[in-house]
C-alpha cells in the first residue's frame, strides 16, 4: 500500500511552513536586528558545541503509537535546512574576482547573506523486520560550493555569487516495540542525531549553525495503520501515550481530518491535523503572526526598503513581488473567515416573559427564580430594551412580525460590558481555590499545565503573582486575572488592562487569610450572567 498523495501533500504544506518558520522576519531585511539572530526552531548542533552551550540539542527523539500488523511498512522522511553562505564577488581586471559586501548590477542589488538549502533523508522498513532489529541510517552531506555569474544589461561580466556549505553527518535510528494491552499497538521511536565533527570546534552559535541540522522535523507514515493521537489519546491508550518520550519535537496526526496513517513530528507544538489557512496568499515566515497585519505592513515598506529585502534573500524577493502584485480580493479574504456555524435557539423558543437572544446565549434557559425584576433572559438588565418611538409600550418582537428587530431590539449597554450585568463584579468577586477565598489583592503561585498550557507557560511555573480580578465569561467559566511579581512592566500592562489569565485549578494560594466560608461558591452572589472574559 501507499500513502494517499493528497494526504501527503496536505501534510507537506504544513511541514514546509515549519521548515521556514522564522527563516526571515519582517521587515525582511538582513540589516534588521531581528534577522541577526536566526534559526530558533529544531536546530540540532554538532555535539562539540554543547560544551559551549548545553541548552542546545544535538539530537531529537519522536515516540508515537500506531495500530498496525506485522506486515505493515513504516516510512520515515526526515527534512531539515542546511546553512549555505552566499558571498558576493565583483569582477576585477584580468578575470579575477574580489569579495564585496554588496554589488549593484543595473537596477538589482546583491548582498552577502546566509541562505539555506533543503535536505531530506528517507527510510522504509517493514514492522516485522523492525521488531526483530532496530534500523539505523547514517547519512553524509559533503562540503561544496557553486557559483552564479552576474552580467549587466550589455552582457559584460559584473561579478558572481559564490555559495558554500560545510559537511554534515547524521544518523536516523528507528525502533519499535509492542505495548501492553489488548489492542497490540506499536510504539515507534525515531531518533535523529547530528554527528558532525567540524575540523575546528565552533566557539559561538553562528559557527555552530554552519554544521547544524536546522528546522529538523519528521514525517512518519504507516499506509495500512492507524496512528493514535498523543494530544487526545483513547482512554485505553492514555497510559502508553503518557509514557512516550519526545525530546525537542512533538508528533501530531497529519493530513486532513480523515487521515489516520500519517504523523508530523515538529519542533513547533501543533494540534492534530494542522493545516495552512486557505486564505493565506503565501509564506510570510512567521506563522504565529496574522497574515493581514504582516501583508499590510509589508505593503507599506518604502521602495528602498523593498529593494534591500530583495537583495537579502531570493525568498524575500519572491515575497516582495507577490505583495506588489497581490489582487485586492486576496487581501479581502485575509480580513476574516467563518470556519463553522452552530445553531442557536430561534425566536420560536422564546418563552413567556420575553426570552430572546439574551436567553439564547445561556442555551435558551429560563431566568433563575431569584432573577431581578425586569431582567429578561436571566441576568442581563436592559435586554431586550424598552422599545422606542412609535413602538413604545410594546415588545420589539411584536412589531409587525419582525422579531428581534436589529434597530429597535438593541441593548443600551453592550452585552460584553461588565456594566451590563450587575450580578458580576471583577473587582470584588471571588473564587474558592483549595478551600481558600481568592479575590483581587490575593497572592497566588502560578501552576499552568493542567489545562491549556503552551511553551511560554513553562516560564511561569512556580512563579508568584498578584490577583487583579476574578471574571466570569458568557459560558459560565471563571478566569483569574493576575500580574506576575517582579515583572518590570507590570504597571504599564495594568494601565492598559492587560493581565495573564488562568483557570482556578492553575493557581495555588500562597497567603490564605483563613478558611473559606462554607457557603461560598465559585459563582458570585445572584444569578450567573455574562461578564467580561480574558482578552
Amino acid at each position: 500500500m501507499r500513502l494517499d498523495s493528497a494526504h501527503l501533500e496536505h501534510a507537506r504544506r504544513v511541514a514546509d511552513a515549519i521548515l521556514y518558520e522564522g527563516y526571515l522576519l519582517y521587515p525582511y531585511r538582513g540589516s534588521a536586528q531581528k534577522n541577526r539572530a536566526r534559526f530558533q526552531f529544531g536546530v540540532l548542533v554538532p555535539p562539540a558545541y554543547r560544551a559551549v552551550d548545553d541548552c542546545e540539542r544535538a539530537a531529537c527523539q519522536t515516540e508515537c503509537l500506531v495500530e498496525c500488523g506485522d506486515d505493515a511498512e513504516v516510512l520515515v522522511l526526515v527534512r531539515f535546512l542546511q546553512l549555505q553562505h552566499r558571498i558576493v564577488q565583483a569582477a576585477a581586471p584580468g578575470g579575477e574576482y574580489r569579495d564585496v559586501e554588496a554589488l549593484v548590477v543595473d537596477d538589482r542589488e546583491y548582498t552577502s547573506w546566509d541562505e539555506a538549502a533543503e535536505r531530506q533523508q528517507q527510510l522504509a522498513v517493514s514492522v516485522s523486520a523492525l521488531l526483530d532489529q532496530d534500523r539505523n541510517l547514517e547519512f553524509h552531506v559533503g562540503r561544496g560550493e557553486f557559483s552564479e555569474d552576474l552580467s549587466d544589461a550589455a552582457g559584460a561580466p559584473a561579478g558572481r555569487l559564490l555559495r558554500r556549505w560545510a559537511a554534515l553527518d547524521g544518523m536516523i535510528q528507528l525502533s519499535a516495540e509492542r505495548v501492553a494491552g489488548p489492542y497490540g499497538a506499536l510504539r515507534l521511536r525515531v531518533r535523529l542525531e547530528n554527528r558532525t565533527e567540524p575540523e575546528t570546534a565552533p566557539g559561538c552559535r553562528d559557527e555552530a549553525l554552519r554544521h547544524s541540522l536546522i528546522a529538523a522535523h519528521t514525517l512518519i507514515g504507516v499506509p495500512s495503520g492507524k496512528f493514535l493521537s498523543l494530544t487526545d489519546p483513547p482512554e485505553w491508550a492514555a497510559a502508553e501515550a503518557a509514557a512516550c518520550v519526545n525530546t525537542g519535537t512533538w508528533p501530531v496526526l497529519a493530513g486532513p481530518d480523515d487521515c489516520q496513517d500519517l504523523v508530523l513530528s515538529s519542533p513547533v507544538i501543533l494540534y492534530d491535523h494542522p493545516e495552512v489557512a486557505a486564505e493565506s496568499a503565501g509564506d510570510l515566515f512567521d506563522a504565529t503572526e496574522i497574515d493581514e497585519i504582516l501583508t499590510l505592513r509589508t505593503l507599506a515598506l518604502t521602495e528602498a526598503e523593498k529593494r534591500e529585502a530583495r537583495a537579502t534573500d531570493p525568498r524575500a524577493a519572491e515575497l516582495m513581488d507577490r505583495m506588489d502584485n497581490l489582487p485586492p480580493e486576496m487581501l479581502e479574504r485575509m480580513h476574516g473567515a467563518i470556519r463553522y456555524l452552530r445553531s442557536v435557539p430561534g425566536e420560536a423558543a422564546r418563552a413567556p416573559g420575553g426570552l430572546g437572544r439574551a436567553a439564547a446565549m445561556h442555551g435558551g434557559a429560563a431566568a433563575p427564580p431569584d432573577a431581578a425584576a425586569g431582567v429578561h433572559g436571566g441576568g442581563m438588565p436592559g435586554w431586550p430594551p424598552e422599545p422606542v418611538g412609535p413602538a413604545a409600550g410594546r415588545m420589539a418582537g411584536d412589531l409587525g412580525g419582525l422579531p428581534g428587530d436589529p434597530f429597535l431590539d438593541r441593548p443600551q449597554v453592550p452585552w460584553w460590558d461588565p456594566g451590563a450585568d450587575a450580578s458580576v463584579s471583577p473587582e470584588t468577586d471571588h473564587v474558592v481555590i483549595a478551600g481558600v477565598r481568592v479575590a483581587r489583592g490575593s497572592r497566588v503561585r502560578m501552576r499552568p499545565g493542567s489545562r491549556r498550557a503552551d511553551a511560554q507557560d513553562l516560564f511561569l511555573v512556580g512563579r508568584t503573582a498578584l490577583v487583579e480580578a476574578v471574571l466570569h465569561d458568557v459560558d459560565g467559566q471563571v478566569h483569574v486575572a493576575v500580574s506576575p511579581d517582579h515583572d518590570p512592566v507590570a504597571d504599564l500592562q495594568a494601565s492598559h488592562g492587560r493581565f495573564l489569565y488562568f483557570a482556578p485549578d492553575e493557581l495555588e494560594p500562597i497567603d490564605p487569610s483563613g478558611p473559606a466560608d462554607p457557603a461560598a461558591s465559585t459563582e458570585p452572589d445572584g444569578p450567573a450572567g455574562p461578564g467580561p472574559g480574558p482578552s
